[in-house]
């Protein structure tokens, strides 16, 4: 249970680091590569290249986001991005074919495209955290007591 606070504590610093930044930059991201990110780093271990390392030192700070989204959360797909002329809105979903009122999507806010991506990626991590793993085993169903009669009447 202390993981899960720490990891809500962390997804909660980091989405008030983005939420109050003006603009993105190479630490914030750093930050959450460092804090909420498996894959990057095992890329890097194993002497591969990740393909978000070469996007942050040309500052590419969109294509950076949705190349973060889709390393880490290879499940998830942008459903929708749009400006509506004071903040960027940012839609990812696990079933971007549903229709959206059937999707259990994430939706976040900024004023910034790149950032209102990242708040998006949070938001998704925050919700795969809580979801319940799928069953790895089938559950065992006890035999009937000896002398059990059916009662159904199938004349």
């Amino acid at each position: 249970m202390a993981f899960g606070l720490d990891h809500a504590t962390l997804l909660d610093g980091l989405e008030d680091d983005i939420r109050f930044a003006a603009k993105p930059s190479a630490s914030l991201f750093s930050r959450i590569i460092t804090g909420l990110c498996t894959r990057i780093p095992a890329l890097d271990r194993a002497g591969l290249t990740a393909p978000i390392r070469p996007l942050l030192k040309m500052q590419a700070w969109t294509e950076a986001a949705l190349a973060l989204v889709r390393c880490e959360l290879p499940a998830w797909q942008v459903r929708r991005l749009v400006y509506d002329g004071s903040a960027w809105m940012c839609s990812l979903s696990r079933q971007p074919n549903l229709p959206t009122g059937l999707d259990d999507g994430v939706d976040a806010m900024h004023e910034s495209l790149p950032l209102a991506i990242l708040l998006a990626f949070l938001e998704a991590r925050r919700v795969t955290a809580v979801m319940p793993q799928a069953a790895t085993t089938i559950p065992s169903i006890a035999p009937p007591a000896e002398g059990a009669v059916c009662c159904d009447n199938f004349s």
